[in-house]
């Protein structure tokens, strides 16, 4: 929850991202909202973004998974994919998206991105033993015969590189490590970001 102002009356809202967003959310900054359509909610908004100094970073943390698919059904993950569904369960891990092309198969784990400092983005911005869970689970994928990679899609329009979070999850950061020198593919994508649209654009390097 936050408390914004509203054309200057204090509202209380919902936002769409279950991390910590301390560099983000603070006192002053200037945020974007969604009208709610369901009159029995308790929150009449969502929190979608925030601007931090001249970027504007999108906070719904269920945008990613939805710009991904759009990207990769626009034929920009893999060439000749024939197949792309989404919570498909593999072994004791449910992945965000299972995928076939004529030839190969694999799945892929998306993880929104919204920790930015000096140009760099890291993730996560809080523990995640879940997160740490699903690389786990792409690494066993690929002992079954599957391809598997975990995407992070940045929620902000640049970045100079991604790299794993050392400082608040050193677990994740080593099982990221890990999984890359098992055959994880790590990708990292920055998004077009506008107050109504989140598009998936440009790669970034990755430092693990």
């Amino acid at each position: 929850m936050a408390d914004v102002l509203l054309d200057g009356h204090p509202v209380t809202v919902h936002v769409k991202n279950t991390g910590r967003c301390r560099e983000l959310l603070i006192p002053g900054v200037r945020v974007w909202l969604t009208k709610s359509d369901n009159p029995n909610r308790k929150t009449a908004y969502d929190l979608i973004a925030v601007e931090k100094g001249d970027r504007l970073i999108n906070m719904d943390a269920q945008a990613p998974n939805k710009v991904f698919q759009e990207w990769a059904a626009a034929g920009h993950f893999l060439p000749g994919l024939t197949l792309l569904r989404p919570e498909y369960r593999h072994g004791d891990s449910r992945f965000d998206f299972y995928w076939e092309t004529s030839t190969r198969r694999g799945f892929v784990e998306i993880k929104g991105v919204t920790l930015e400092q000096n140009g760099a983005v890291y993730f996560p911005d809080a523990p995640t033993q879940r997160g740490i869970k699903h690389l786990h689970g792409l690494t066993d994928c690929l002992a079954d015969g599957y391809e598997s990679a975990v995407c992070f899609v940045i929620q902000m329009a640049q970045a100079d590189f991604f790299s794993p979070n050392d400082i608040t999850h050193p677990d994740f950061g080593q099982a990221l490590r890990q999984a890359n020198q098992a055959g994880v593919r790590i990708l990292a994508y920055c998004c077009t970001v506008t107050p109504d649209t989140l598009t998936l654009a440009h790669a970034v390097p990755v430092r693990l």
